[in-house]
């Protein structure tokens, strides 16, 4: 799969389109470390199953893997991008950004009409900046405070 080249403010980052079987290691190490060992999700919660039919993002820097995103079809006009997540050393730097803009020009380029996103509550801002709309109340997942939210497919801005 072609690797997508994005500038950040940091320097060049390397984003990787993968399937799980070709990346099990890195994503599940990252995920780890993010969820269970930070957010204290249940890896069971976390590895459901999906990710062998799914595809990922991979961020890397300076040949180090630091973020990554599952991307799954729900049906031939809805795709579901869940399990962004980005090492704590390399948050606030624009990387789950990055990661983000892949995921929806991959979904886009699939001609999937509509993106999913279940996101924490206290990340619905960072979701709002890249064209999703909350639709429906607060829930709870993996313990933790959530809203849906959706994006139609529409030219990413900048």
């Amino acid at each position: 799969m072609p690797n997508l080249m994005i500038e950040t403010l940091m320097s060049h980052l390397i984003l990787q389109v993968v399937k799980f079987a070709d990346a099990k290691e890195v994503i599940q190490s990252l995920r780890s470390k993010v969820f269970q060992v930070e957010q204290k999700v249940e890896p069971t919660i976390d590895f459901d199953g999906l990710d062998e039919t799914a595809t990922h993002i991979l961020a890397y820097y300076a040949s180090e893997p630091i973020g990554t995103a599952r991307i799954r079809n729900l049906n031939n006009k809805l795709a579901k991008i869940e399990r962004v997540a980005v090492l704590s050393t390399h948050r606030g730097q624009g990387i789950g950004k990055a990661i983000m803009k892949a995921a929806i020009v991959y979904v886009d380029s699939q001609n999937i009409a509509e993106i999913k996103v279940n996101a924490q509550l206290h990340a619905k801002a960072f979701y709002q900046k890249l064209g999703f709309e909350q639709r429906g109340d607060v829930f709870n997942e993996a313990g933790m405070a959530h809203i849906e939210m959706r994006r139609s497919k529409h030219p990413l801005a900048e």
